[in-house]
């Protein structure tokens, strides 16, 4: 947004004089403005001062006005202004619509505290103020009642609305910010505070954000619900004052806020959802802002100042001209303000969504725009000022806009029409077509209200070609679909829906009545039609004929005029309608009858009796006969009956005028209400409905006489049957009779049959010549069917009737099947002969299938043929039929079962059906089959499709053969002048060179160029250069002109213009191709062809003559520059010419020629210069001397220069001195670092700049340029010499790292500056010393900066610098010696550097355990654990259980055992955690099956043997040494056969540890033990357990897992799941795919195994006794009987497994076997070399 001064409405006061409120009106038409004086002051929308008012005060009797105007508001209308006063009140005036109006006051609110803020929502009847007792009421204008909304107890300091003016923030004292809601828009939020600012709000907005700012100099945005998004902090800023008032654009996406001097602008950046401060605008001596106003369509901002100034700003964030006839105003990203610029007519065009507008176009005769928004479009109305907006998808604008209805909009995209109504935000409907021109859609708004219908929105559209469809646009509903059978090229619905003309391609124009669904032909060979505006009148023309149909409700009637030209329109206006007829030479009007066109008006504005005036005055024509039928139709369904009577009247009808007197009279009596309607229902046929009524009332018996009297029997006996009326029988005897004497036999028998009375019925039928009806019940009722006579006599009167089928049914009811086969043939009912020969006579099918066939191929219904030859196996037959009905799908079907020889007849007229219709695949595939794809080579070529005819041809003929053809081809499409289809074909057969000859000889150099560069590009350039040529050679230099540009050869170019004397042409292409340069070398040549003047002239004309001369200047052609220069405007030019000339002279070595240019240059000075360089000093100081006294010591200065260069420094300086120069002397000494002659020849010359030298001196010493360490330290030294110590020390500190690397060097130099610094300026010794540590820290001098710190008595740092340098004995030492409190840190920055460094060896010497954690954290464990070792027990446990924590964090709990296995496991309870650890990974990880896996098991059960000698009590721990033996057992048996039953036993026992171990694991491994060695129940068990198991660990818990296996056993039910399975998912499909078929298996139980004691037999206790059995050493199984004792211990092993374990020892020489008896031997203390036992 910017902000642009366009004028001031108030000028500023030189005192104070406060603007203290502003208003825009809605309309934009007004500004309001009051000052501290209380006047309002009215403008225009273009700042012109139009009115003022004062205001009044609360108490008229108060003559001292002490209250000021806080707030003015607009109301929505613009007529009213409210105004906000601190003498609590509120005012309203009333001021008109004009300027100058009479101002009243139309409402008046006193409050209870002064008003401090308003806001007035555009939408609503009242307005909200904010008062000084923080309270925010309503005031009401229609009521006069002013209300409260909410309240605080601190004052309203600012009010503000949102965008949509759908909610309102008001700012409180105390910083409160509380919202209120009119409507909250579907955001959730309510009523109450948005949040605490951090001072008073007085600047309080909201648009995109809400915006607070107050005297804290603090920009802070919020959202709605109060969080902090953004802020801008200018409190550090002195420049800001605070800010005072804030304001927010219309769109909400621009703020401006005011404070001293300075308006500040916020832009919202959509695309990142922030605020982006704009460039605020300064404005000095504006002093603060009071006010600011933004106009409603956000073109406009007004401020208003402290000093009464009133500023006009225009705002905008860009402005565009369109088409030169609008201005495009874009006053914020969803807002642009179009102007007219001949009108001045001004749209506002807004986003509702605050959408970006991101293009705007004018379009329909710039009467309509249309807006793009990345989700919206907007269209708008420019002349009646409707917007809308619609959700919009981006579509690559590609969508077609027409407006050519007034109220609606038509937007074609992708085969979809869509409607907007302008003013609505909605779309109006959506249908799907692809005719978009405007003829093929009718679109009707609300153009003539109808009669009962509020909303008339319909469109009539064409679905294809040949059909219309018709839809209610409000309800959405399709009212019709027409189908005709001709494409339609016009279509209209009249202005009120009702009736819909369109026409075809045959000129017939159609009528269609959209509430009947009838359709009527009104007219042939129709060349106009058209509906008379604001009129249901048809006008049309037939050839010679204009017809109009005056009443469209009868379209027999029509008015028929002869003319002799074409109508162009209809003109109505000023009561008349004319059709304009074009005859050629003139215009004819033709006059229609106003009087027939306004009675269709009058009719549809229901007002009858204009309508029967109207009639009357007309003849009575065929026109108003059908205009008087419409006219009592309508009156009668309105109960008009006088009006009614009049019209039959008129028509000439006297019963149904005699009918509806009699009514009229009858309406008079007191039952007249109820039989007229009655009575008028029967006039109009409508029976059902006088019957209701009639039984509505209670008079049956007349609804039963209406009926009689109108001969409806039926309908009086049903009412009489239905009300049960005693004369029902009486009454159906009267109509038997009365059918009998009016011989209507056939409704006697539907009668007589009702009453079942069948054969009277029959025998009725039968008088009635109806055999049919007879046979229906002689079929169906076998009593009479049983009577062969009067069959027979049924079935010939059938026959002679022609009913063949009947009589067959008959026959075949009295099971005579071969006469009813024959009467169903005869009939041609072959459905049901083949539905009988399928059940008697089976042989004849076929031919009845064939003879159905032939029969329906005769009727021409030859698709349903084909099925019937098809059942018959006529092939041949149902293939010619199939096409002759053109049913080609089904001739390929066929054509495709049958053979060969069949099917070869057929291909080539299926293909040649599929050439004709475009179809050329199926085409190509059946001249395939037919062994003709020639034929498809000639179909694809006269479609133009070469890339198929070639694809084809290649797959059927010879490359030669295709060549010739396709050439040949070529060259007759060539020969038709088909050239681009040539080209193709050369293309195609891949001779590109015959094309590129073709168009050569055409001379269509283009085409030619086109296909040289795609076949021939390297020859590209070479082509254009020689089309050039030759075209040059034919002197079409044009056409030359353009291959010699597009051959970038524009030099050859501009030449053959040059030769052909066109020099203008050579020019311009010299211009525009080569530039400026080219443009003044051709200029400067075709000047010099013409010489003299004329060349002057020329070169004026171009502008190029001081071009051209300096050209020739440039290129030596001096003679012809000063011809040029001749021309008075080139005077001042000679003498840069003479110069230049000069310069080429001395260039080419002639001096003295040279010279006297240089002097007619009037440049003696080069001359000088020149014979210097050339160093012949005589010459030059001669012209020096002669033309230039100046140049002499110029001269001097040159030779003076050489000498130097020479090293002649005598000379020089004497020649420098003569030319009085000295400070070039010293400036040349310097250079060549002559420095003590320079110092010599400044004291002696320059004594002032003596000083300005030594430092110069001074500079290039410590620049590190001086010759080496003595010429750096020569000035030091001279200082102290002389005893100047402060500059001496000061030189040596100039030594830096800068000057010299030498770090050695600059050492020593610092020393000497401390040392002079201590000897003989103490004063300054803490500094310099302090500067030399420093400096020596920096080069890593360490031990130096100590010694430097100390020496200065600083003795931390000194001990610092020592530490630093490692030097731990003097620091040591100092720090004994001079700073005890420092000892300690010594000894720890000691300790932390052996640390740092590594050094755990020494670090172990001084601190012990800090060596260890060293040792710990670098990962030398085995270092470190041998340390350990050395350090006790408790020391060496701490280490192995970090390491092992470490490896198990690590993922390695083998490694973990191994460490606890090497060095112990320590009884800590600390460790206990990593017992537990180690166990369950090693569970988990490895095999309990595996022999490979004995080693873990062992060493854990070792590991745990020793830990629980440690701590016998703790059954935890025994309970896994209990697990680890048992695996060890288990794995220890793995490989041999003879042990498989012990490891088996050993894997079922340890499922009495699953709460310890992995438990699907441990099921899983169980039950495959058990089936590996055919224990299938128990395997059946085990696994169905892991398979419940891994379920469980799926859902996360153990709800589900069903324990009735487990019952008698004491295997734990309380388990722990894993987080994730144990087993691998193909291990576990096995495993359920095993289940699954076992429980099929009827061999396999559900059960455990059981022993002698009933129990489950790996069970320890007995269920019955509970009694606990001791458990087996070896397998963990109890221990019955046959035990094995041990003399140590009291446990005991199963002697059966302990002989067979022993014997597969010895047998095996087994290692594992072999250990698990030596641990066993250790636990009992069993021999290590067992045997049998035999106890």
């Amino acid at each position: 947004m910017q902000l642009r001064y366009l004028k001031s409405l108030v000028p500023a006061q030189d005192g104070q004089a406060k603007v203290t409120a502003f208003a825009w009106s809605p309309n934009n038409a007004k500004l309001a403005v009051v000052t501290v004086d209380r006047v309002i002051l009215l403008f225009d929308d273009h700042g012109e001062k139009r009115d003022k008012f004062s205001t009044k005060p609360s108490d008229p009797n108060n003559t001292r006005k002490q209250y000021q105007v806080k707030a003015l508001a607009f109301s929505p209308d613009s007529t009213r202004i409210a105004v906000g006063q601190t003498d609590d009140i509120v005012f309203v005036y009333k001021i008109g619509e004009e300027w100058g109006d009479r101002k009243t006051i139309s409402n008046k609110f006193l409050q209870e505290a002064a008003v401090t803020s308003m806001v007035w929502p555009p939408d609503q009847p009242a307005f909200i103020i904010g008062l000084a007792n923080g309270k925010v009421r309503l005031c009401n204008v229609r009521t006069n009642k002013s209300q409260p909304l909410y309240g605080s107890d601190s004052c309203v300091v600012a009010l503000a609305s949102n965008p949509s003016n759908k909610a309102i923030i008001s700012g409180h004292a105390d910083g409160t910010i509380l919202r209120y809601f009119f409507d909250n828009e579907g955001t959730g939020l309510s009523h109450g505070q948005v949040v605490r600012h951090s001072c008073a709000p007085y600047a309080l907005a909201w648009g995109s954000s809400i915006v607070a700012a107050g005297c804290d100099k603090r920009i802070l945005m919020y959202t709605p619900d109060g969080k902090i998004t953004q802020q801008f902090d200018y409190s550090k800023d002195l420049d800001e004052k605070e800010f005072t008032v804030a304001t927010s654009s219309p769109s909400g996406h621009s703020l401006v806020l005011g404070s001293f001097n300075r308006l500040r602008v916020f832009n919202w950046a959509p695309r990142k959802h922030t605020w982006e401060e704009g460039v605020p605008k300064n404005i000095p001596n504006l002093y603060t802002i009071t006010a600011l106003s933004w106009k409603r369509d956000g073109s406009r901002l007004i401020c208003g100042s402290l000093c009464g100034a009133v500023d006009l700003f225009d705002c905008c964030l860009r402005r565009t001209i369109y088409k030169n006839k609008f201005e495009m105003t874009y006053v914020g990203l969803s807002q642009v303000i179009v102007k007219n610029l001949q009108t001045g007519t001004r749209v506002v065009v807004k986003s509702h969504y605050s959408y970006e507008i991101q293009k705007v176009s004018i379009m329909g005769n710039d009467k309509y725009i249309v807006a793009y928004t990345s989700d919206t479009l907007l269209l708008g109305d420019l002349k009646s000022f409707r917007i809308s907006e619609i959700a919009w998808s981006a579509t690559g604008g590609n969508e077609k806009f027409v407006f050519q209805h007034n109220n609606v909009c038509m937007i074609f995209n992708a085969g979809e029409l869509t409607l907007v109504e302008y003013g609505t935000n909605d779309i109006l409907g959506s249908v799907r077509t692809e005719f978009m021109s405007p003829h093929l859609v009718s679109v009707r708004i609300n153009e003539r209200r109808v009669r009962g219908v509020e909303e008339n929105k319909k469109i009539a559209y064409l679905v294809d070609l040949k059909t219309i469809s018709i839809v209610d646009l409000t309800f959405g509903i399709t009212l019709a679909t027409i189908s005709h059978d001709t494409r339609i090229d016009w279509v209209e619905l009249n202005e009120t829906s009702r009736k819909l003309l369109f026409r075809d391609k045959k000129l017939r124009l159609y009528l269609f009545d959209v509430e009947s669904q009838a359709r009527t032909t009104l007219l042939s060979y129709c060349s106009y039609v058209q509906w008379v505006p604001l009129s249901d009148v048809c006008v049309a023309q037939n050839r010679t004929n204009l017809c109009v149909w005056y009443n469209i409700d009868c379209p027999e009637r029509v008015t028929m005029v002869t003319i002799k030209g074409d109508i162009e329109e209809i003109e109505r206006a000023e009561g008349k309608t004319e059709v304009v007829v074009n005859e050629g030479v003139t215009t004819i009007s033709y006059t229609l009858d106003e009087g027939l066109i306004e009675f269709g008006t009058a009719i549809d504005d229901g007002d009858f009796n204009r309508a029967v005036m109207y009639l009357e005055s007309l003849e009575l024509t065929p026109e108003t006969e059908a205009m008087w039928k419409t006219l009592s139709q309508l009156s009668l369904e309105s109960e008009q009956l006088h009006i009614a009577e009049r019209c039959y009247a008129a028509l000439g009808n006297i019963s149904r005028v005699r009918y509806l007197r009699n009514l009229r009279e009858l309406a008079s009596t007191e039952e007249g209400g109820f039989r007229v309607k009655a009575k008028l229902a029967v006039l109009d046929k409508q029976f059902k409905m006088a019957e209701a009524i009639y039984l509505e009332q209670g008079y049956v018996e007349d609804a039963m006489e209406m009926y009689q009297e109108m001969h409806k029997w039926e309908d009086a006996l049903r009412v009489a049957e239905n009300k049960n009326h005693p004369e029902m029988e009486l009454l159906r005897r009267n109509y038997f009779q009365w059918l009998t004497d009016t011989q209507q036999e056939e409704q006697a028998g539907e009668l007589l049959e009702k009453e079942k009375d069948y054969m009277g019925a029959l025998q009725m039928y039968m008088k009635a010549g109806l055999p049919a009806k007879a046979a229906r019940i002689a079929i169906t009722h076998s009593d009479i069917s049983s009577q062969t006579d009067l069959v027979e006599r049924i079935a010939s009167q059938l026959v002679k009737g022609g009913l063949h089928e009947r009589a067959g049914d008959l026959f075949e009811k009295i099971d005579q099947n071969q006469r009813a086969l024959e009467c169903f043939r005869q009939g041609k009912a072959f459905r049901r002969a083949v539905q009988l020969a399928r059940f008697v006579f089976p042989k004849e099918v076929t031919s009845l299938e064939e003879e159905w066939g032939d029969h329906l191929a005769s009727q021409q219904q030859l698709d349903a043929a084909i099925s019937h030859y098809i059942e018959a196996g006529r092939s041949v037959k149902a293939i010619e039929a199939a096409i002759q009905s053109r049913q080609w799908p089904r001739v390929i079907q066929i054509v495709e079962t049958q053979d060969e020889a069949v099917a070869g007849k057929y291909y080539r007229r299926i293909a040649e059906h599929y050439a004709q219709i475009g179809e050329a695949g199926q085409a190509e595939r059946f001249f395939a089959r037919s062994g003709d794809s020639e034929q498809a080579v000639q179909m694809y070529i006269n479609r133009g499709e070469w890339d198929a005819a070639h694809k084809v041809a290649v797959t059927c003929m010879k490359t030669e053969e295709i060549a010739v053809l396709y050439i040949t081809q070529a060259q007759e499409m060539e020969a038709k002048g088909r050239y681009r289809e040539a080209e193709k074909l050369y293309l195609t057969v891949k001779e590109p060179d015959l094309a590129i000859n073709m168009y050569k000889k055409l001379r269509q150099h283009d085409s030619m160029i086109r296909l040289v560069g795609i076949y021939h590009h390297d020859l590209l350039t070479d082509t254009h250069l020689h089309l050039a040529k030759e075209m040059e050679g034919e002197a079409q230099y044009k056409g030359a002109e353009k291959y010699y540009i597009e051959g970038r050869d524009w030099k050859s170019c501009v030449n053959m213009y040059r030769v052909a004397d066109m020099w203008d042409d050579a020019f311009r292409v010299a211009r525009q191709h080569g530039g400026a340069n080219a443009a003044k070398q051709v200029a400067y040549v075709w000047s010099k062809t013409l010489g003299g003047d004329s060349a002057v002239k020329l070169l004026l004309k171009l502008g190029l003559l001081e071009q051209c001369v300096e050209y020739a200047a440039e290129t030596g052609a001096f003679t012809y520059a000063f011809e040029l220069c001749k021309h008075p405007s080139m005077a001042d030019k000679l003498g840069d010419i003479y110069l230049k000339h000069a310069m080429h002279l001395e260039d080419e070595g002639k001096f003295a020629e040279a010279e006297a240019s240089f002097i007619k240059a009037n440049r003696p000075k080069e001359a000088v210069l020149m014979f210097v360089h050339s160093q012949d000093w005589d010459s030059a100081q001669r012209v020096a001397e002669a033309h230039d006294p100046g140049s002499v010591s110029d001269v001097l200065v040159g030779q003076a220069r050489v000498a130097f260069d020479a090293k002649e420094y005598q000379k020089a300086e004497t020649f420098l001195l003569r030319a009085e120069r000295p400070e070039l002397a010293v400036k040349y000494y310097k250079e060549g670092n002559q420095w003590e002659d320079a110092l010599r020849l400044t004291q002696e010359y320059l004594p002032h700049k003596l000083q300005e030298v030594q430092d110069q001196y001074e500079v290039y010493l410590s620049s590190g340029a001086g010759g080496g360490r003595d010429d750096m330290l020569t000035p030091a030294k001279t200082w102290e010499a002389n005893g100047d110590y402060n500059r001496a020390i000061e030189a040596y500190l100039k030594m830096t790292i800068m000057q010299s690397t030498d770090y050695s060097l600059l050492e020593e130099v610092w020393y000497k500056a401390l040392e002079l610094a201590l000897k003989f300026v103490p004063a300054k010794a803490q500094a310099v010393g302090n500067t030399v540590a420093q400096r020596l820290a920096e080069i890593s001098r360490f031990e130096s900066a100590g010694e430097a710190y100390l020496s200065i008595e600083r003795y931390k740092e000194a001990i610092d610098m020592f530490v630093k340098a490692e030097r731990w004995d003097r620091a040591r030492v100092i720090a004994r010696e001079h700073a005890p409190q420092f000892e300690q840190r010594v000894e720890h920055e000691y300790v932390d550097s052996l640390k740092k460094r590594g050094k755990a060896e020494e670090l172990a010497n001084v601190d012990v355990i800090a060596g260890l954690d060293l040792l710990a954290n670098r990962g030398q464990w085995a270092k470190c654990l041998q340390t350990a070792e050395n350090e006790g027990v408790e020391v060496l446990n701490k280490y192995v259980a970090l390491y092992s924590a470490q490896l198990l964090q690590e993922g390695q709990p083998m490694y973990a055992l191994n460490v606890f296995a090497q060095y112990g496991s320590s009884p800590n309870p600390a460790n206990f955690n990593l017992y537990r650890r180690m166990c369950s990974d090693l569970f988990l990880t490895e095999s309990f099956s595996s022999l490979t896996a004995y080693k873990t098991w062992s060493s854990l059960r070792d590991v745990l043997s020793s830990l629980v000698e440690k701590i016998p009590d703790n059954k935890e721990f025994s309970t896994l040494l209990e697990c680890a033996h048992l695996l060890s057992v288990r794995t220890s048996c793995a490989g041999h056969k003879q042990l498989f039953e012990i490891g088996v036993k050993a894997a079922v026992a340890m499922l009495r540890y699953t709460n310890y171990l992995i438990p699907d694991k441990t099921f899983y491994e169980a039950g495959i033990a058990c089936r590996s060695i055919g224990w299938n129940n128990m395997a059946f068990v085990f696994l169905n357990r892991f398979l419940d198991i891994c379920d469980a660990i799926e859902d996360g818990n153990t709800d589900m897992l069903d324990h009735s296996d487990f019952a008698d056993t004491d295997i734990p039910y309380d388990i722990m799941l894993p987080e994730d399975h144990s087993i691998q998912e193909d291990e576990r499909e096995e495993a359920k795919e095993w289940v699954l078929a076992v429980s099929m298996d009827q061999r396999v139980q559900q059960v455990l195994n059981t022993d002698e004691r009933g129990c489950y037999e790996a069970s320890l206790v007995n269920i019955h006794t509970s009694v606990t059995s001791p458990q087996c050493i070896l397998t963990g199984y109890p221990v019955l009987r046959g035990e094995v004792v041990f003399r140590n211990s009291s446990r005991v092993a199963n002697k059966d497994d302990w002989n067979v374990y022993v014997m597969a020892r010895k047998v095996t020489h087994s290692v594992e076997c072999q250990d698990v008896l030596s641990y066993l031997q250790q636990l009992t203390g069993a021999p290590s070399n067992p045997s049998y036992s035999f106890q």
